[in-house]
């Protein structure tokens, strides 16, 4: 995972992303415990899967799936401005 933690980050490069979650203070309230969280927005679904199957991003993902069990949700969500959608990939890592 050290890999993965190191060279990760860059494969966000030339994408429109903000960050909004990485790993923060976490409660599990349902569910199997997980280490972490990490949410990232994108403008569109489609940007969202250009970052997630780039080869730069799929080079890096190999060593993230070597070091842990992963679930990874691509959802469509609004935002506080009207008819404006968002689009977020979360990661959960599960222990």
């Amino acid at each position: 995972m050290a890999t993965y933690s190191k060279d990760a980050p860059a494969t966000l490069a030339g994408h429109e992303v903000k960050v909004l979650a990485l790993n923060g203070s976490h409660e599990d309230l349902e569910g199997p415990s997980t280490e972490g969280t990490v949410i990232f927005e994108f403008p569109s679904i489609e940007a969202a899967k250009a970052w997630y199957n780039g080869s730069p991003y799929l080079e890096v993902r190999e060593h993230r799936l070597k070091g842990a069990t992963y679930r990874v949700t691509l959802l469509e969500g609004v935002s506080n401005q009207a008819a404006q959608v968002r689009h977020w990939v979360e990661f959960v890592g599960a222990v």
